[in-house]
């Protein structure tokens, strides 16, 4: 049996021990403690900061400019109920036609439908920086497009560079975009040359648009009054248009071809032809950039026998449905694609409620789509059945003096 003496100093560091673990405990659950404290303040900023910064949907519109028009105008769209706001004016310009939106969704850019530019034959092409609080556009800088009547223009998938299409000019150029998103002066610049066999309208080349492939590989160009599909080789890095070794793809003759759109994959090219009223549905072999015809359609019913023209096409991000507006008729052509053969059906016809639709364009969810008509200056919101691929007027519409297209963009804003 142990003495006293030799127990008391086990039982005095056993106390000290357990104190000692006390201590490590309490400060332990301290710090726990003020972890936790810190990291719910955190949570709370970050949320805070998530809620100041959003994203919303501007709608811009280019217009012909005159009596009702001072340039380009912005709208802010709700994607919940389809509800569009009034317009305000962003930017002050001369028949800002056709407009394209940078990739960075920082810049946008306007072909000026005029013939006459700093003197010389030629439209031109404004870049502008986008203020995502405002909607409001400031002017960056200004470039000739090389041609006069330039009516259609894109900004390519890496963002280097504006290529715009000049109808009256029958032509089409490369402007490269700098970091600050300003535009140099023309990289490359393509006359057409040609005429087809209505003298009225193809007594020339009219160059209507410009599209690339997916790939960025190969640059489209519809040319109206040559009824024929150009194909270049297109290189971002220099800005450069090389024609393809197969350097065209022909349109039965007075067509017309204007617009072209891919389908979401690349396998399908669709042109609308303005002259005929008709869709154009090509096999587009990518490797290559050719582009081989599968079919031919109308895009009026039946039974019409007035005069209309054709103006835009559209493939809903779905890749289950096509559109195409009627001037004349005044409605928005429905069809089925055959995903299988890229084949088209017609499934109705929507009145825009309005005269002389032009450009159209789905909201970033695919649930709307809103038609400009120009000559009864109005703006129309329709609904999209996902199903059925049929349009509903939401009943919501707002005024803009001739509007000519139109552009969704998504923004973060601190609104």
């Amino acid at each position: 049996m142990k003495s006293v003496h030799s127990i008391l100093p086990v039982r005095a560091a056993s106390a000290i021990g357990m104190r000692t673990t006390c201590i490590r405990v309490r400060r332990s659950i301290g710090a726990c403690l003020a972890g936790l404290v810190f990291g719910l303040v955190l949570a709370g900023f970050a949320q805070a900061v998530q809620e100041r910064v959003s994203e919303e949907t501007l709608v811009y519109v280019g217009t012909y400019t005159g009596a009702k028009s001072e340039g380009i105008y912005v709208c802010h769209f709700d994607e919940k109920s389809g509800s569009l706001a009034a317009p305000i004016l962003a930017a002050e310009t001369a028949n800002p036609t056709f407009l394209a939106v940078h990739p960075n969704r920082s810049f946008l850019y306007a072909a000026n439908e005029i013939g006459d530019f700093e003197g010389k034959k030629s439209g031109a092409v404004s870049a502008y920086a986008i203020d995502p609080e405002t909607g409001r556009l400031a002017l960056l800088s200004q470039q000739p497009s090389g041609g006069a009547g330039p009516c259609h223009l894109i900004v390519d998938k890496a963002g280097k560079n504006v290529l715009v299409a000049n109808y009256g000019g029958g032509s089409v150029a490369v402007l490269p975009i700098q970091t600050d998103g300003r535009l140099g002066a023309a990289a490359t610049f393509i006359q057409h040359h040609g005429s087809s066999v209505n003298p009225q309208r193809q007594e020339g080349p009219h160059a209507h648009c410009v599209t690339l492939d997916q790939a960025n590989r190969f640059a489209y160009v519809c040319d109206l009054g040559l009824d024929k599909v150009m194909v270049y080789r297109f290189d971002p890095a220099q800005g450069t248009l090389v024609p393809n070794q197969t350097p065209w793809a022909r349109i039965q003759p007075g067509s017309g071809p204007r617009h072209l759109a891919f389908d979401p994959r690349g396998r399908r090219a669709y042109v609308i032809n303005e002259m005929k009223s008709t869709i154009t549905v090509f096999e587009c072999r990518a490797r290559k950039g050719e582009l081989r015809e599968l079919q031919t359609i109308s895009t009026l019913p039946p039974d019409f026998t007035g005069n209309s023209t054709t103006a835009e096409i559209e493939i809903h991000p779905s890749g289950k449905f096509l559109y195409g507006s009627n001037r004349g008729h005044d409605s928005l052509a429905i069809f089925g694609i055959d995903t299988r053969t890229g084949k088209l059906t017609a499934l109705g016809y929507q009145s825009t409620k309005g005269r002389t639709p032009r450009n159209f364009s789905f909201d970033p969810t695919g649930h709307f789509l809103l038609a400009a008509n120009q000559d009864s200056n109005n703006i129309v919101v329709f609904r999209v059945n996902s199903s059925t691929g049929q349009l509903e007027p939401t009943g919501q519409e707002i005024e803009v003096g001739a509007p000519v297209c139109i552009k969704c963009v998504r923004v973060a804003s601190r609104r």
